[in-house]
């Protein structure tokens, strides 16, 4: 095994590499899922204190304010400017509506507009105009159809707010966090084994230790099995150790999870492919600076194109259709799938075998197109 421990000792000189490589891909899995959970946050519908000085009293102004009851906490206020602005400026409320006297009649039969007063540029003063407007032009409808008064005012205080309750059997319709845990592992393993195993291929095809090495009683087909020995090695520990930190950082919402078997076989279908092209691109690179810039064109390339630092959700059309005939798109559409499931469905298990078949089928044509290279240099054609 002389080959392979020759191979081994290069690949340890390269120990700082892969630290920084995979440093990197926990920084990022760390950012990603802190701005996931942030965006989640965000988009919650919220209560706001209203004001309310009703001058008005009738049926249609009470219709209102049941209206917005059913959102809001609703303060009365007595009808004075003064009082009210200071309410405003202490944010004691943060809208405030003002009911005028005939509201029926200004409002809804003439169209005007209802006096409304609120912080300037805020999203909240937005989010109640909207709310009030839907409750106008309706009631406007209702006018128009020929409505009385008393029918738009029940019609309009009868909507019951819509109660959804959402079945947890497929998903629970939030993204896992494991899932941008996988979402990234690409980079790391094109970019980490690329530059390793390309690094190893450079050292080993040095003019004089080439000459050494065919000279060595070890023959060419044993040197080459021990070589591809040493990169499944490198591959598989590169995988395990993905995984068992997977399992220790996610723990029981992983193993819990049915699907997590389908996520070890997508990422050990990845790593085949990483594996592959990693070998493909240090066949055909003569110098360093070439390994790093076909790697990081190979990595980072596939990376945006196909899902992996941009979500697929988010890429255009035209780029999805390229994207399809790389294999990264595929680990992707793969792992978005269950993201999306917790207990898969035979269509969505089709789709995964497919994912994952079309991986292995890009693994074994870098395989092939290696071996074609390798024999081209054998032959010195």
């Amino acid at each position: 095994m002389t080959v392979f421990k020759g191979y081994m000792k290069v690949i340890r000189q390269s120990r700082w590499l892969i630290l920084m490589y995979v440093a990197i891909f926990f920084a990022c899995t760390l950012l990603m899922q802190s701005a996931a959970g942030k965006t989640e946050k965000s988009f919650q519908a919220e209560s706001l204190k209203i004001g309310i000085a009703d001058e008005d009293g009738g049926t249609f102004a009470m219709a209102l304010r049941t209206y917005l009851d059913n959102f809001h906490e609703v303060i009365p206020l007595e009808n004075d400017i003064s009082a009210m602005q200071e309410k405003l400026f202490y944010r004691d409320v943060e809208y405030i509506v003002r009911i005028p006297e005939n509201f029926y009649r200004k409002c809804i039969v003439s169209g005007g507009m209802l006096p409304v007063t609120t912080v300037p540029d805020t999203y909240s003063g937005i989010y109640v105009d909207q709310q009030i407007n839907s409750f106008l032009n309706n009631a406007r409808t209702c006018q128009t159809a020929g409505f009385t008064e008393k029918e738009m005012a029940d019609a309009l205080v009868k909507d019951i707010p819509v109660k959804v309750e959402l079945d947890t059997s497929m998903g629970s319709g939030e993204t896992p966090q494991y899932i941008y845990y996988f979402r990234y592992v690409p980079y790391l393993a094109l970019a980490l084994l690329g530059f390793v195993i390309g690094n190893v291929l450079l050292v080993f095809r040095k003019k004089g230790l080439k000459h050494r090495m065919l000279a060595s009683p070890v023959s060419s087909r044993r040197q080459a099995l021990e070589g591809i020995l040493c990169m499944i090695v490198t591959g598989t520990a590169l995988f395990v150790l993905i995984i068992l930190v997977a399992l220790i950082w996610y723990g029981k919402e992983l193993c819990a999870n049915g699907n997590w078997g389908y996520l070890v076989m997508n990422t050990a279908a990845l790593f085949f492919v990483a594996v592959s092209i990693a070998y493909f691109s240090g066949s055909l690179v003569t110098n360093k600076d070439a390994l790093t810039g076909t790697m990081n064109i190979i990595s980072l390339g596939m990376c945006f194109l196909c899902g992996v630092f941009v979500p697929l959700d988010y890429i255009s059309t035209g780029v999805k259709n390229v994207s399809q005939f790389l294999p990264v798109y595929w680990y992707e559409t793969a792992n978005e799938i269950l993201g999306e499931f917790t207990v898969l469905t035979g269509s969505a298990k089709i789709q995964i075998y497919q994912a994952v078949g079309i991986q292995l089928v890009f693994g074994v044509v870098f395989v092939c197109l290696t071996l074609v290279v390798e024999k081209y240099r054998s032959t010195g054609k």
